[in-house]
């Protein structure tokens, strides 16, 4: 699998647990306030990437401090070898986190099917009608959203849905677009947006003023 980053040691990554992050190299989506942007393209030098072997062996030593690993990214769905990588995780003995932009909901169903994770947060971009201007992609990308927004509510697994809310782009009709999306007992918050890494220049200049939580 390609890793493009490890963070060590997470306290807020994933809800309740002491955790590590492995951040997948490749995006199948571009969105313009993406401060990851190191981590969009797939094809990257072997050289720029961690080898896999490096992230289970320090996994390994750290049996017994760390609760969790998050398989963050990129988009983790897009990787042809990810339920290898979660099932040699969990053979570990590590509680599992999965983020997702919620692209591909077959991969989703298959790693709930075969019980890989045991948490799943998945960002809900923007009112479906302005997903592509938000992310950069392709009709067929969009049109999977909702299933994935289902087969996450249904599974009963613990996730919950987040929302980069951008003050300059974002009015509240896209806000209660975007709430309308999140099935009844479903968790979601709109998350601070970051805007001096944002992957849209001209959104680098804008400092809203929301901090997070909920909104109206």
């Amino acid at each position: 699998m390609k890793i493009g980053g490890l963070n060590s040691i997470s306290f807020s990554d994933y809800p309740g647990e002491i955790a590590s992050v492995v951040f997948t190299q490749g995006c199948n989506f571009r969105c313009i306030f993406c401060h990851n942007g190191s981590l969009i393209p797939r094809d990257v030098s072997d050289k720029s990437l961690i080898p896999e072997e490096e992230v289970f062996e320090f996994l390994e030593r750290r049996c017994g401090q760390l609760d969790g690993v998050v398989v963050s990214g990129g988009e983790p769905t897009i990787q042809p070898d990810l339920l290898r990588f979660l099932k040699k995780v969990k053979t570990i003995g590590f509680s599992l986190k999965i983020d997702t932009n919620g692209s591909r909901p077959k991969v989703l169903k298959n790693i709930i099917d075969n019980k890989l994770v045991d948490y799943i947060a998945m960002d809900i971009k923007a009112s479906l009608i302005r997903y592509h201007e938000f992310t950069r992609a392709s009709n067929s990308d969009i049109k999977f959203i909702q299933e994935s927004i289902e087969i996450i509510a249904s599974s009963g697994i613990d996730h919950e849905f987040r929302t980069t809310y951008i003050p300059s782009m974002m009015s509240s009709w896209d806000v209660e677009q975007i709430k309308k999306l999140v099935p009844p007992g479903s968790k979601h918050h709109f998350q601070k947006f970051g805007h001096k890494h944002a992957l849209e220049s001209s959104l680098r200049k804008i400092s809203g003023i929301y901090k997070g939580g909920d909104l109206l």
